[in-house]
């Protein structure tokens, strides 16, 4: 299931070096399934309970967390990405090698985080937009400028499930200054799916 983590949920610092490497192992496996690029700078990574708990796991280990109150802090910041029944969460990244790439690409993507939609059946006719978290909204956006990492939401209801999992679905990219899209193939999907009714 797909229930928010609790401070029981992120152990402490040595007992996760126990199980790291297995653990690690696994979430790199778990990630190449629910990576997809769309055009040629944009990546979304699709996150679940596990993903989650890496981030915070590896977070703790770097920054030496150890207080219930660091974790609890960790917890509040990343727990809204894990998908309740009926959602899809995603991490956004505007993936830019280098120094001039950001300075032409980063003004110009301003509000691609608003831009993100899943095209349903085999017209695409159905569209389902994002939302964007209103906390990670105010911390990342800028005028002038976009960040590199965005944190998106899907609401889907009970027909939109049924629609996602008869496929195909297409995930566009609809900003003024990039429009690009891709069909899910069929691991991706299987996978959000799985977000969809609740973690199954």
């Amino acid at each position: 299931m797909n229930d928010p983590l609790t401070i029981d949920d992120i152990v402490d610092q040595r007992a996760y070096e126990r199980e790291r490497q297995d653990f690690r192992r696994h979430v790199i496996a778990l990630k190449r399934r629910r990576r997809v690029g769309v055009g040629p700078h944009v990546t979304l990574v699709f996150e679940n309970r596990d993903t989650v708990r890496f981030q915070i796991q590896e977070m703790a280990r770097v920054e030496k967390i150890i207080t219930d109150e660091g974790i609890q802090s960790e917890l509040d910041v990343y727990n809204p990405l894990i998908p309740g029944p009926g959602q899809i969460s995603a991490t956004l990244f505007v993936e830019l090698t280098d120094e001039a790439q950001l300075r032409e690409w980063l003004p110009k993507l301003v509000g691609i985080e608003t831009e993100v939609e899943h095209r349903l059946g085999p017209t695409g006719g159905h569209r389902v937009r994002c939302r964007v978290d209103e906390a990670h909204l105010r911390q990342l956006t800028r005028e002038e400028m976009t960040a590199s990492v965005h944190y998106v939401h899907f609401d889907l209801d009970d027909d939109e499930v049924a629609a996602f999992a008869d496929g195909p679905v297409t995930l566009a990219l609809t900003h003024p200054n990039y429009a690009h899209e891709v069909v899910l193939g069929e691991g991706a999907r299987a996978e959000l799916l799985a977000d969809l009714r609740g973690g199954t």
